[in-house]
């Protein structure tokens, strides 16, 4: 099975290893990086635009490697409401029969501090090395592994989201167009 991450990021690849290979684990999985534009501001502001990011990105790596089996666009950025300044990361997952999976992380909270960084331009990876003095943390157990002492790092935030947008193709007989909605089109059809 060849699976066609939209990301050279190793977190990433290496959350989509696990999650598939957990999910199909009679099958050899083969992931595959790819560096894609998400089309998206680098920092996602909504879960609107986040989502969109990870829709772009599976869709650009399908228009680069179309006979893969299955194609992971995974984005990540935050969202502002009346309780504050939230993260969160969207999976979207789509494969050669068509079927789409898209699941979402959990969320948390973002640190006043960290707040002020990203009005300040930057991204949410750089105010994580800015505030605990790493180097390149989104890379590595990233901002949420900082923030709880890599209780959680990006990896198992990523990997729980995956498994949830992994859910259609697990379950696809759940997945069908419901019946009600079929025999409408069924009875349209043996009228046309």
């Amino acid at each position: 099975m060849h699976v066609v991450v939209a990301s050279t990021n190793p977190v990433k690849i290496t959350a989509v290893q696990r999650s598939f290979s957990q999910v199909f684990s009679r099958d050899k999985v083969i992931t595959k990086g790819v560096s894609v534009a998400s089309g998206v501001s680098e920092q996602p502001r909504s879960n609107t635009e986040t989502l969109r990011g990870a829709r772009n990105r599976a869709r650009a790596a399908q228009k680069l490697f179309p006979s893969a089996d299955y194609w992971v666009g995974l984005e990540g950025g935050v969202y502002e409401d009346k309780e504050g300044m939230g993260e969160v990361a969207w999976m979207y997952i789509m494969s050669q029969d068509g079927r789409i999976g898209k699941g979402r992380t959990g969320t948390f909270f973002v640190p006043p501090a960290a707040v002020d960084l990203i009005y300040q331009g930057h991204e949410l990876g750089t105010v994580g090395d800015i505030l605990f003095g790493t180097s390149n943390g989104k890379q590595k157990d990233g901002f949420v592994g900082a923030l709880t002492k890599n209780l959680i790092t990006r990896v198992v935030l990523y990997e729980h989201a995956l498994l949830l947008a992994l859910i259609p193709f697990m379950q696809p007989h759940l997945y069908q167009a419901p019946v009600a909605k079929q025999r409408k089109l069924d009875s349209r059809s043996k009228r046309g």
